[in-house]
């Protein structure tokens, strides 16, 4: 093939594109003078320069290149540092958007733009990195769905949200075959996808599966960057977790078809605020090298990085091509790969201007005004380590967000530490940072568990972190766990302190799943998973964090449990509305959306929400106060729910309700089966356990 043969093209849609006939190829840099698309067979590579440059974007034409080409760039330019600039044409780079990638990245001092052994970042290495960086792959877009409708379209208040990695659910699964476990296929397989179906979970929330990089530090230590949240490549999912590579974009395809056969949405977890590149000592991969003044926040000594994120560099969302590549990203996904949602990574980044934190960010308002985008669920983690960082509540209407003051509130409650008027707020959606400019309470995203941290059974199973197979002497990780190990660190043979410790699990799962808001699973909860203690398993690709399958007879129970909640949520209601609740006095109904009963069946005064000792109340919510904008009797139901943080029992009257006569007890957390399914009278005592909750639906 010729260099004659190179056509110009056309500048968009950016990266390689693939017609039937040849690829175009668009490259975005404001600050380049020259660009080489490079074509690889084997070890053989050939340069081509393209030959246009429209709009910033270069751009070129070739005939007779197609799908399962391996490709990459080389970009001239000034090699300016302290004016931000970092152009190097011994690097090849990643096409920013690339739809698949081959081949993993070797740390060798050839991938640096810079003399690495010197330690300066001013000097310029004329090594080639082509050898030791993965290659971009041109790709076929065309996949034949075979019928299945694409997006789930989920409403959010049916929404139950599953937090899991790709790998380390199926890595151990032995139903699934074992050159399946740990990819695409695997999570696809019939047995994974009726297990999750059946767990009563509407959504799979994918931790980061965008191609990645392994830093060299863990990989000196014989570790990896498991949970991926290093991300190199924003519009190819990583080869790693494929079992057909060359098909990697099929494999995953195939796994989201599967999924949305059994109902289940698909949320991909989204780093969209820093790369795998680094601070101004870190690798030229792919934006460094493209055009780094532009990709990155700098400072205004532009040698270095502004580093909002803690991982050495900021994406710089106020730049129109950088939001241009984050959308591009995003509907891509979307449209092409039909996900139906994102849980953005560090989301605060997103809209942060020079200025700081914006709601009206260039970003958002461009994702507010898109229609693709505002039909899919957007999940923003709201906080960085970056000024002004912590932002729960304070993203714009049709945002959803992560509430760890949710998580943190229930763990203090849970463990003796937080009273009533703490938990109350928490158990109503939030209002207090959510209600406002017609927000609902879906946006507050609940979980006492996440990937980040203790899981479910370690939180009453230790009270220290245990991390020391990361090889950080265990200084990572957070001290902060708000754990109790109910008497004993780690395992235990005691009958009374396991006994408490199935109870206290039992009371975070019907809690997470029985309060207003988006409630998020974190996987393996729901049976009791285990990381030893280790709170920071961010590099443990290993048994630590891989799900274990063999279960015990407490796993099998608490997974009976966990079903029979998620059954309860999905059958009443009005334990998952839409609206916040207000308290307010129906005088047609002659009720209220939601009444606080102290143990005495009556309603809360303002001296009990001052004692700092109560622990024991009621929430009842009447499902017929529902507003309608019509004045007539809602079809909800109306449940009590209870909670005794005491331990100690406590004898509790259930409440008198207008037009009801009989609680029906739908669950008690210190029975097992969870289902007693005992009549009782409005007005008679029930004997509360210590620390357990209770749900009674009235029967009228």
């Amino acid at each position: 093939m010729s260099d004659d043969n190179i056509r110009e093209g056309l500048p968009f849609p950016l990266g390689a594109s693939w017609d039937g006939q040849g690829t175009n190829f668009a490259l975005f840099s404001a600050h380049a003078t020259k660009v080489e698309v490079c074509l690889f067979d084997g070890d053989r590579e050939r340069r081509i320069e393209l030959p246009e440059y429209t709009d910033e974007v270069f751009h070129g034409y070739i005939p007779d290149v197609g799908p399962g080409t391996f490709y990459g760039y080389r970009v001239h330019g000034p090699y300016e540092p302290e004016h931000g600039h970092r152009f190097n044409p011994n690097k090849l780079l990643l096409d920013p958007y690339a739809r698949a990638h081959a081949g993993e990245l070797t740390w060798d001092p050839a991938v640096f733009g810079y003399k690495m052994e010197s330690g300066d970042d001013t000097t310029f290495d004329e090594r080639d990195s082509a050898p030791f960086v993965p290659k971009c792959v041109v790709v076929d877009p065309d996949y034949d769905w075979k019928g299945e409708p694409g997006r789930k379209n989920i409403p959010w208040d049916q929404s139950v949200i599953y937090e899991t990695h790709v790998k380390g659910f199926t890595k151990c699964h032995p139903d699934v075959p074992e050159h399946l476990r740990g990819t695409y296929a695997g999570f696809g397989s019939q047995s994974v996808v009726d297990y999750i179906a059946a767990l009563g979970v509407t959504a799979v929330e994918l931790l980061p599966i965008h191609t990645f990089v392994n830093d060299d530090f863990l990989l000196d230590r014989k570790l990896t960057n498991y949970w991926g949240y290093n991300t190199i490549g924003f519009f190819a999912p990583d080869p790693r977790y494929a079992h057909d590579v060359p098909n990697s974009l099929r494999e995953f395809k195939e796994m989201v078809a599967r999924l949305h056969s059994h109902g289940l949405e698909v949320i991909l977890d989204v780093v969209y605020n820093h790369t795998a590149e680094g601070n101004e000592l870190g690798p030229t991969l792919s934006f460094k090298g493209i055009d780094n003044a532009s990709y990155y926040r700098l400072p205004e000594n532009k040698r270095h990085y502004i580093n909002d994120t803690g991982t050495g560099n900021t994406v710089n969302l106020s730049h129109p091509r950088v939001i241009q590549m984050v959308n591009d990203s995003l509907r891509y996904w979307a449209g092409e790969m039909h996900i139906d949602g994102f849980r953005f990574d560090l989301g605060t980044i997103l809209a942060r201007e020079v200025y700081g934190f914006d709601e009206q960010s260039g970003f958002l308002k461009s994702v507010d005004q898109d229609p693709l985008l505002t039909s899919v669920k957007l999940i923003a983690e709201p906080w960085d380590c970056g000024p002004g960082g912590y932002q729960v509540g304070g993203f714009p209407p049709g945002w959803a967000e992560w509430n760890d003051k949710y998580r943190d509130t229930l763990r203090d409650y849970w463990r003796g530490e937080a009273d009533v008027a703490a938990l109350a707020p928490r158990l109503s959606g939030s209002a207090d940072l959510f209600n406002h400019q017609g927000r609902r309470a879906w946006a507050s995203v609940n979980f006492v568990t996440a990937h980040d941290g203790f899981t479910l059974n370690d939180w009453a199973s230790y009270n220290d972190k245990h991390n020391e197979a990361n090889g950080e002497d265990n200084k990572d990780g957070s001290s902060s766990n708000r754990s109790w190990n109910c008497g004993a660190e780690g395992p235990s043979d005691d009958k009374a302190i396991r006994t408490l410790r199935e109870r206290q699990k039992r009371n975070m799962l019907a809690t997470l799943l029985l309060s207003q808001g988006t409630p998020m699973l974190l996987a393996g909860d729901e049976f009791g998973r285990t990381q030893h203690g280790n709170n920071n398993a961010y590099c443990q690709d290993s048994e630590i964090s891989w799900v274990d399958w063999g279960f015990s007879d407490d796993a099998r129970d608490l997974l009976k449990f966990t079903q029979r909640l998620t059954d309860l949520r999905r059958s009443y209601p009005t334990l998952r509305r839409s609206r916040f609740l207000t308290g307010i006095h129906d005088p047609v109904l002659d009720v209220c959306d939601v009444i606080w009963i102290n143990a005495n069946g009556e309603p809360m005064q303002e001296e009990h929400w001052q004692d700092t000792a109560m622990r024991c109340f009621g929430m009842l919510l009447d499902g017929r106060a529902q507003k309608t904008g019509i004045r007539k009797h809602a079809e909800d139901d109306t449940v009590l729910l209870v909670l005794n943080g005491f331990d100690g029992l406590v004898d509790f009257t259930l409440p008198e309700v207008p037009h009801g006569s009989t609680w029906s007890l739908l669950l008690d957390t210190n029975i097992p089966d969870g289902a007693p399914g005992e009549q009782f009278a409005c007005g008679s005592m029930y004997q509360v356990t210590a620390r357990s909750l209770l749900l009674f639906g009235l029967t009228e």
